[in-house]
């Protein structure tokens, strides 16, 4: 693949991932080359490829940023809840004494994020990547990254709800303890409760049951 090629991908799905467009939002091919300073070849291919992986949904001769409806929600969760916790089991067996200290140290240094969803989604996506790359599996690595663009989808954070951010944190502390005492069944479980409590937050931001601080 060439450079400009996979320099245009990443760039549109960074675009996507941190909101800059949203879920609805109207990609034009010559705004996106302008703005993002790539030839429209490269960018009309990156575009292809998103629209392939489902990231894009084409609307007549437009394409615009897909968006989950409430079965795709709960259908990617749940993939992701069995993935993550694969990741967690296996890093429990196989990260390397120095990659635990990461993730001790990442917990210990987010605290300082608190009250700020936009860090610490930022923080909370290198936390889970830590715990993928820390399985030592690179096909399941691969997968997980397929997983974690779909939630590029997602409009808004679960962290962003009243709380949320140290119940995280408190998890995710859990899950290091876990991965730190080689227990990859607790590892495992740990993960996929944190996952499955993140759902039912969204859900509940979805339906406007709980507060957000955004």
């Amino acid at each position: 693949m060439k450079p400009q090629q996979t320099d245009a991908y990443t760039l549109i799905l960074d675009a996507i991932d941190s909101g800059v467009y949203k879920p609805g939002d109207r990609l034009v091919e010559s705004d996106l080359a302008e703005r993002l300073g790539v030839s429209r070849t490269p960018i009309r291919e990156a575009l292809q490829r998103l629209e392939t992986q489902s990231l894009l949904t084409r609307d007549g001769r437009s394409l615009i940023v897909s968006s989950l409806d409430h079965n795709q929600l709960a259908e990617l969760y749940v993939v992701r809840a069995e993935l993550e916790g694969l990741a967690a089991n296996l890093a429990a067996r196989h990260a390397t004494d120095e990659e635990v200290r990461v993730l001790r140290d990442m917990v210990e240094d987010d605290k300082k994020l608190l009250g700020d969803p936009k860090a610490m989604s930022r923080a909370n996506r290198r936390f889970h990547k830590q715990i993928h790359l820390a399985s030592h599996n690179r096909f399941l690595v691969q997968q997980l990254d397929l997983v974690h663009r779909s939630m590029a989808l997602l409009a808004t954070t679960s962290l962003a709800a009243v709380g949320r951010d140290e119940a995280a944190l408190a998890e995710h502390d859990a899950i290091v303890t876990a991965i730190e005492n080689r227990d990859s069944n607790a590892a495992g479980e740990a993960l996929r409760a944190h996952i499955s409590k993140a759902f039912v937050t969204r859900l509940k931001l979805d339906s406007g049951e709980v507060g957000s601080t955004v």
